[in-house]
């Protein structure tokens, strides 16, 4: 019997890798796949949906999901549409609309 994927294990992984990089000079594990695999995962797992993204370039797209409990995850997609979690943590804080309300911001 196939056993279905299970994403919870991803974000402490992750976030325990981005963290191990100062002290320890290995690269870490990005986990990649399809993007709305990726996509359908984080809002399954998480219940995270894009907030915004930005485009570098010709290269990629850079997406930012974020749940109401404050669980983010970077996401980035390639011209080939390879995705890729690039960071993910815990503790969001929306900005933005400080940000764009203040004169100067």
């Amino acid at each position: 019997m196939a056993r279905e994927f299970s994403f919870r294990w991803i974000k402490p992984a992750a976030v325990g890798a981005m963290m191990a990089l100062p002290a320890v000079p290995v690269q870490a594990q990005v986990i990649c796949g399809g993007h709305d695999f990726l996509v359908a995962r984080l809002a399954e797992a998480f219940e995270e949906k894009r907030l915004g993204y930005g485009v570098a370039g010709d290269v990629a797209i850079f997406e930012v999901f974020v749940s109401a409990s404050g669980t983010w995850t970077i996401l980035m997609t390639d011209v080939k549409g390879q995705s890729c979690i690039l960071a993910a943590g815990e503790g969001w804080e929306d900005t933005l609309a400080t940000a764009v309300g203040q004169p100067g911001g």
